[in-house]
């Protein structure tokens, strides 16, 4: 049985080791955070990615699970009402489509319980080094082990891709803005419904969540490139209450329950591109190997079918891992080149329609795949 271990244990890592064990592979996530990670936005499984948690036997559970939204208010920085819409008018009519959003970290649940992977919590592999039949593995905590293959579904500040391909500076290539999510009791009594402000140059949002027994609030400001360390958390803290001192609105008390935040994420609206997404015995996947940024709307999507892709282009020949990533970046190079433009396309201001996205969560096939 071909052992792989696996970097990261979001929706990448977990839908990887979820069809790698179910084809004959033996999965190993090891993952920064000392446990299960909590928090994170809304997010979409759309298009090709929805035949992925089909044949995961999760559409159901994660049609159970959806936020069930249905529409969003913009307000003036006195709270005055300025604009309304309804689910119906936010997709341009398209209210019959399959689309799901679910809170990530719902999903995250519901993926874990499926894959039931081995987990080294609270480590990250410090070093990599192939031989000629496997690859070694050391750790901050856990003693060096030896696997067959490495896979980096380690995000947007992968480890995998830095200790393998090179420094970040190569591969990330900076969108124009910074983005918030962090968890707030729903003090706005939100019945299913998003909130937003829009100060110059920025957003601030708050939507309910877990059919509104919590929320959580996303704040967003375009600026150049700032220099800051994505591990300090109080520096990034530091930097949202500098740029969002006097906005109006619930600015203020959000930036107070920021503060306490138990699952607070700060990061740049960024891509990454890279002309080979592996070396070796090593493949990148998801974020870590073509971010696509969350101007996209689909990141998680391009996570599922990245990953349910990777796994079966590895069952077909396990005995060929090289020909099984080559195969792998074919099919997805033109559904992840589709995507990252959309996101270039929303980050210069270009307008990308809900049309748009449909048909960019649609480029791709899974038929070359059976569950």
């Amino acid at each position: 049985m071909p052992s792989v271990l696996i970097s990261g244990a979001s929706v990448t890592g977990l839908t990887l080791a979820y069809w790698l064990r179910h084809r004959g592979f033996q999965p190993t996530i090891v993952e920064r955070s000392p446990g299960p990670r909590g928090g994170g936005q809304a997010i979409d499984v759309r298009g090709a990615a929805l035949q992925v948690v089909e044949r995961m036997g999760l559409l159901e559970p994660i049609r159970a699970a959806k936020t069930d939204l249905r529409g969003m208010s913009f307000v003036d920085s006195q709270g005055k009402e300025l604009s309304r819409s309804t689910e119906a008018t936010l997709t341009g009519g398209l209210i019959d489509n399959d689309d799901v959003e679910i809170m990530r970290d719902d999903l995250t649940t519901l993926l874990s319980d499926a894959a039931d992977p081995e987990c080294l919590f609270g480590d990250v592999i410090t070093s990599l080094t192939q031989h000629g039949n496997d690859v070694e593995g050391t750790f901050r905590r856990s003693p060096p082990r030896r696997f067959d293959l490495v896979l980096g579904a380690d995000g947007l500040h992968s480890g995998v891709r830095r200790l393998v391909f090179g420094p970040e500076a190569d591969f990330v290539r900076f969108l124009g803005s910074y983005m918030t999510i962090f968890t707030v009791d729903n003090f706005l009594g939100l019945d299913r419904w998003q909130t937003f402000h829009a100060p110059e140059n920025g957003l601030v949002g708050v939507y309910s969540a877990r059919h509104n027994t919590e929320a959580r609030a996303m704040l967003r400001f375009a600026s150049p490139e700032l220099d800051f360390d994505y591990h300090d958390v109080k520096q990034q803290k530091d930097i949202l209450a500098e740029h969002f001192a006097g906005v109006g609105w619930e600015t203020p008390r959000l930036l107070d329950r920021m503060w306490e935040a138990p699952d607070f994420f700060f990061d740049s609206t960024s891509q990454v591109r890279l002309d080979r997404w592996s070396a070796g015995r090593i493949a990148l996947v998801g974020d870590a190997a073509y971010c696509a940024s969350p101007r996209a709307g689909q990141g998680t999507s391009m996570a599922l079918v990245g990953a349910y892709v990777l796994a079966g282009e590895l069952a077909k020949d396990p005995a060929d891992h090289a020909a099984a990533f080559a195969r792998y970046q074919q099919v997805m190079q033109g559904y992840v080149g589709r995507n990252q433009q959309m996101a270039r396309d929303a980050a210069a201001g270009r307008p990308v329609s809900e049309a748009d996205r449909a048909d960019a969560a649609c480029a791709i096939t899974l038929e070359d795949y059976s569950a």
